[in-house]
């Protein structure tokens, strides 16, 4: 599972411009699932976001995670995460996973988010979106639970 994380003061999706989901201030997540992810992975990025200390303190430092700082999160699922450019210049994207399994991992990264208590909003799986943002900083942080947690040898 990949993670894009993006401290925003604001976020938006929009649907054949249809307002889906937005927030004032915390993360835009996109999140792309693969063929190996499972629950579990879900839930352990989810808690890895959860607990991202990139929002600053009172001295300025980046310092508070996202519930510190008030913030809320927009989950995107974002299936390109896991587009491959080595064959050339058309990214191929059979490591992502079919919709079948990715949507029930995506809704499960979404659940664990917010059993932590933060706001979560949402696209809409599968659809055409345009997102809309204001990166604050900028502060964009790369996440892949294959680095993050490394299956035992």
């Amino acid at each position: 599972m990949r993670a894009l994380v993006q401290r925003v003061t604001r976020a938006r999706v929009t649907v054949a411009e249809r307002l889906v989901g937005g927030i004032d201030g915390g993360f835009l997540v996109l999140l792309g699932i693969t063929h190996t992810d499972d629950a579990a992975v879900a839930r352990r990025l989810a808690d890895k976001v959860r607990k991202l200390r990139v929002f600053e303190d009172e001295a300025g430092k980046m310092n508070l995670d996202i519930a510190a700082a008030g913030g809320d999160c927009l989950v995107i699922s974002q299936f390109t995460l896991y587009g491959d450019t080595r064959g050339g210049n058309r990214p191929g994207f059979g490591a992502a996973a079919r919709p079948e399994v990715a949507e029930p991992l995506y809704r499960e990264f979404v659940a664990a988010l917010r059993e932590t208590g933060v706001t979560v909003a949402t696209g809409e799986f599968g659809a055409m979106m345009a997102v809309e943002l204001v990166n604050s900083g900028p502060t964009t942080i790369w996440l892949d639970s294959e680095e993050l947690f490394p299956a035992k040898a």
